[in-house]
């Protein structure tokens, strides 16, 4: 049996001051809080490398996302569908949609959502950060595995009425004491610490927890928020193990239940963020692995078909300059969605044989998350979300029926659900049942 090694790199992907934040609907970057980084791990000794990379941007779209994920590969000698990549999703960071963005720049008065030299220039940069890392690779012998509780951090956006219709969306910072009073919903309140060991000697730990990571954005100062924040304070801890946090299924789960979006609630939040790593740390257990898998499902995730959402309504939004940015440089992402949905979209998953980890693309909702984690009730299973973000939001079926926010943004339709778990339960357990 081969030995298993494994690589770590990091890169800064901080924007430069002027760049537009969350895809151009906010003030751009003004100034920087807390730099940006893309932390990620390379596995080694099952066939080809498999790269597992966090960003801490807001979202990477279509050919951006492609892109990423090809120069990695590259840099790392793999194919394509062995690199997952995942952003931790806060909004005070770029949201890359490359094709998008050419499309903003054709429009009457456009915009800009993405610097396309600067997106270039991470993407170099990052790959050259992989490939310098394969130089300095460790032996790993085990994984550890451990999970704790996190307090009053997440809380379910849609808050539904009596007619089972949303009543409320509490969003990332919410104001209203009423809406905050509310229940916290349908959530997933444990943080997952997978970590590899080299007998035991921790090498890196890889942290996953569903929720949108803001406490507060729109003032162009850019910041990994209070999600990113808990993992560098983490990383004090111990310099010498290697810390990556990945968002899971957070697409209906904000902090607002917890949030008014003061800015003292930030370290607060990142304070109950970081206790649930270490609490998680304290409980891990390590695993003897001699082997790992990876298993790949494509999907086709069918757009939208009302009338609003096709090509030629959304041309007409994007070129009338008299509509808001947001409408405008949302109907260029929609028009690249309805051009990158003809290629397929792949889930994958990392098999560990005491753990898994499932890679989605999009916003899935927590609803995602939990059922996945019931496929294998007696397996250590986490689960990242944010992958290709072309579909953006993926609700489950029935909340297109419910209303709210997500789902009048969501460029994929409610068919996704199915298709979206067949493709889970095929990478995770192996086989469909």
């Amino acid at each position: 049996m081969p030995a298993l090694h494994l690589a770590t790199f990091s890169c800064d992907v901080t924007p430069p001051i002027g760049h537009p934040l969350c895809g151009g609907w906010i003030q751009a970057v003004r100034g920087v809080d807390d730099p940006l980084k893309a932390l990620g791990v390379v596995l080694l000794g099952m066939g080809q490398p498999v790269v597992l990379c966090a960003f801490d941007w807001c979202g990477l779209r279509n050919e951006a996302y492609l892109s990423i994920r090809r120069a990695l590969a590259k840099a790392t000698h793999t194919v394509e569908n062995r690199v997952a990549v995942q952003c931790v999703h806060p909004h005070n960071a770029p949201f890359a949609d490359v094709e998008g963005q050419r499309l903003i720049q054709k429009a009457p008065q456009p915009t800009p959502s993405l610097d396309l030299q600067f997106f270039q220039r991470v993407v170099d940069q990052v790959a050259a950060a992989a490939r310098a890392a394969l130089a300095n690779t460790a032996a790993w012998t085990h994984v550890g595995v451990g999970q704790a509780r996190v307090n009053q951090v997440a809380s379910n956006r849609r808050i539904l009425g009596p007619d089972g219709r949303v009543r409320f969306t509490r969003t990332s910072a919410t104001k209203d004491p009423k809406v905050r009073a509310e229940p916290e919903g349908l959530i997933d309140p444990m943080l997952k610490t997978l970590s590899f060991w080299n007998g035991q000697t921790p090498l890196a730990a890889l942290h996953y927890y569903a929720t949108h990571p803001m406490s507060y954005y729109g003032d162009g100062r850019v910041s990994a928020d209070f999600c990113g924040l808990a993992r560098e304070k983490r990383r004090q801890d111990d310099a010498k193990i290697f810390q990556v946090y990945f968002t899971g299924c957070a697409g209906n789960i904000t902090a607002g239940k917890y949030n008014d979006g003061a800015h003292e609630n930030r370290p607060v939040l990142r304070d109950r963020i970081y206790d649930g790593m270490t609490a998680a740390w304290k409980e891990t257990r390590r695993h003897a692995v001699k082997e790992f898998a990876w298993r790949t499902q494509p999907v086709h995730l069918p757009p939208r078909t009302e009338k609003s959402f096709g090509e030629e309504d959304s041309r007409r939004t994007l070129n009338d300059p008299k509509l808001p940015v947001a409408r405008r440089n949302n109907a260029a992402f929609q028009l690249a969605w309805l051009a990158r949905a003809k290629q397929a979209i792949d889930v994958t998953c990392l098999d560990l044989g005491p753990a898994q980890v499932v890679h989605l693309p999009g916003e899935p909702f927590v609803e995602y998350q939990l059922r996945t984690q019931q496929l294998r009730k007696n397996s250590f299973v986490c689960v990242a979300g944010y992958g290709d973000d072309g579909p953006g939001y993926i609700p489950i079926a029935e909340a297109y029926l419910q209303g709210g926010y997500e789902p009048t943004v969501a460029l994929s339709g409610p068919k996704s659900d199915a298709i979206l778990m067949h493709a889970i339960e095929t990478v995770l357990v192996g086989q469909r049942k």
